[in-house]
């Protein structure tokens, strides 16, 4: 389909939002709708950032997500600390699955070759793995919420919000000085003749700094991918007989219980999904499909078992790539800075056996 119809329907779509459902829907569709854009025409990769990190010494993706965490942190953390009851920081307990969860994301993902953000932009660009692997990732978000009860009864400790517990100013010195350390750790371990500077990076980093502030603010709560796919499997089981939410810890607490009896459409995390596949299709919009190599079966068969594992992981993790690191990182979680180190330990794996299966890239 050319750029133009398609322009049409998703203009079509936000007006029914506005009309049916609510302005607010109708504004977070729009932001999803950047979101995806920027993500697709710069390739904002956080999964092939770290492993060009690995594997070729490149650190100019890890040092455009260390500056989009900056940037979000700056915009997000005065806006925490201002609007404290009317804006919700992503706040994760530090637990046994959350160790696991973030280990087996980092793995998989290289494997799945996206988190959730890529999973979503590049099945909008049309690639098949990804496009596969979509409802797969919902279903193992899914099955990996109704089993939250027994993970986190292994060991857990309440949510830690560096601004509720420091104040905003503190919380992002804080917040600066650990990015100051992963830049230059990426940095050390790339080696002084790399460069480390990419413009277009750099632009989509601010870009999507912007939007995620925005999504706050509109949302009242950070940008998230991995619930929305979870809450899509979730609806599907109950209304097909098989899942009876009111029997389930996760699916019956209040919030998510009334969410779950909602029209889907009233979800801000579903919305912003939306968008962002819309977002990467006006992107790709009349133009030849995405080049992908041929896989074998061998590797279909690893990426499928990969992309249910990586979204089973990432509901254990409390969120991937962009509900536990971004949002949670800048809007002061704890969680979000023991996912990175366990997530890139798992991701040093993960690239070997990406390599070991012969997947190009």
């Amino acid at each position: 389909m050319s750029r133009l119809p398609l322009a049409a329907l998703v203009a079509a779509f936000f007006v029914g939002l506005a009309w049916f459902v609510s302005a607010r829907q109708a504004l977070l569709l729009l932001v999803g709708v950047g979101l995806g854009s920027v993500l697709a025409s710069t390739r904002f990769s956080f999964t092939t950032g770290w492993r060009r990190l690995i594997l070729s010494r490149d650190p100019r993706s890890v040092i455009a997500q260390l500056t989009l965490l900056a940037a979000a942190a700056a915009i997000s953390m005065p806006l925490l600390a201002r609007f404290p009851t009317e804006l919700n920081a992503a706040l994760g307990p530090p637990s046994i699955s959350l160790l696991v969860g973030a280990f087996v994301f980092g793995l998989t993902m290289q494997i799945a070759d996206g988190c959730g953000s890529g999973t979503l932009y590049k099945a909008g660009l049309g690639v098949p793995l990804n496009m596969t692997i979509l409802p797969l990732f919902a279903l193992g978000s899914f099955i990996g919420s109704a089993q939250m009860d027994w993970w986190l009864a292994l060991g857990n400790v309440n949510p830690i919000g560096l601004v509720q517990l420091y104040g905003p100013i503190e919380a992002f010195g804080i917040t600066c000085l650990g990015l100051i350390v992963l830049a230059l750790a990426a940095l050390i371990w790339s080696g002084k003749k790399t460069p480390w500077f990419d413009r277009r990076l750099l632009i989509g980093a601010i870009a999507l700094a912007v939007l995620m502030g925005l999504n706050l603010i509109i949302a009242g709560q950070p940008w998230g991918i991995v619930y929305g796919f979870g809450l899509w499997a979730a609806k599907i089981a109950t209304a097909s007989g098989f899942f009876n939410p009111s029997h389930n810890w996760f699916w019956s607490q209040p919030d998510n219980s009334q969410i779950l009896s909602q029209f889907v459409l009233l979800d801000v995390t579903s919305i912003t999904n939306i968008g962002v596949l819309a977002g990467a299709l006006l992107v790709s919009a009349g133009k030849p499909p995405a080049r992908a190599p041929r896989l074998t079966p061998t590797q279909w068969a690893a990426g499928l078992v990969a992309g249910f594992v990586m979204g089973y992981s990432s509901r254990l993790a409390f969120g991937c790539n962009v509900g536990a690191v971004f949002s949670g990182i800048s809007t002061g979680s704890l969680h979000g800075w023991i996912w990175v180190p366990m997530a890139f330990c798992g991701t040093l794996i993960g690239v070997r056996l990406r390599r070991y299966l012969n997947f190009s890239g």
